[in-house]
């Protein structure tokens, strides 16, 4: 794993989070897209900057990013951006959202940060490499018990079944907390030991490949709500270790 790979994700996610952050807290006007989602001037610009560092820097590397779609490239890999994760939270002024940037090799990921701008902190991890938060290692936490442990989901309401939604009911009837501290929040929680659980049934690439080596570097573990390790499941439990196999098994009951 090429050290270069590691810094560079960080330089791309504060560069894209440093345009968001310009617009935050702003007079923005919000559009709906396809799906439903709210996009701002702020996603896009960030976007577009973080972009434009790769094609300068990486021109032979493809992206894949929330806004802009997909542009194709030569060597194999290709940079995973979501500018704004938590749009709904940033339009509102709620610091609770991140810059989100990994770079992958079919679905292995090599390297992927999370900038929190708002909070002036910065996830970073490779394989390998360790999990590093605002330059110091940093590790999930040793509760092992779920009656202590903090559980976080986006939205409650987009588990896509019946037996999904009762999982996470499973789950949070046992915890000591069960919040809505979301997105791209929740994973900055669980990675650096402030939360032990966070499950998000519905996740596109960009919004999860960055996670699966900050969690797994900061010592958690990183699956699909079927179990799978992998970023590109279409949905995420990534957990503390001591709690991995309790928080899982309450969504195969």
């Amino acid at each position: 794993m090429s050290v270069s790979l590691l810094e560079s994700v960080q330089v791309v996610a504060r560069t894209a989070g440093a345009v968001a952050l310009a617009h935050y807290r702003t007079a923005l006007t919000v559009e709906s897209k396809g799906d439903g989602s709210p996009v701002t001037v702020a996603d896009r610009e960030a976007e577009r900057a973080a972009r434009a560092w790769l094609a300068e820097r990486f021109p032979a590397d493809g992206i894949l990013g929330e806004e802009f779609g997909a542009t194709a490239g030569t060597s194999g890999r290709r940079w995973l951006l979501d500018p704004i994760d938590g749009t709904k939270s940033f339009v509102r002024g709620v610091p609770l959202w991140g810059t989100l940037v990994a770079v992958v090799e079919g679905e292995r990921v090599l390297a992927g940060a999370a900038c929190f701008p708002a909070v002036d902190e910065l996830l970073a991890a490779a394989p390998g490499e360790g999990c590093w938060w605002n330059g110091r290692r940093t590790r999930v936490s040793t509760v092992e018990a779920l009656t202590a442990a903090t559980a976080l989901v986006t939205d409650d309401r987009t588990f896509a079944t019946p037996e999904l939604t009762a999982g996470w009911r499973r789950l949070a009837a046992q915890v000591g907390v069960a919040r809505g501290w979301g997105d791209c929040f929740g994973y900055l929680l669980v990675a650096t030991g402030r939360a032990e659980v966070m499950v998000d049934p519905i996740m596109n690439p960009w919004d999860a490949a960055c996670f699966q080596p900050i969690i797994e570097e900061a010592g958690g573990v990183f699956t699909d709500l079927t179990g799978r390790r992998t970023a590109f499941g279409g949905s995420v439990i990534a957990t503390n270790a001591a709690l991995a196999g309790a928080a899982r098994e309450c969504f195969d009951a």
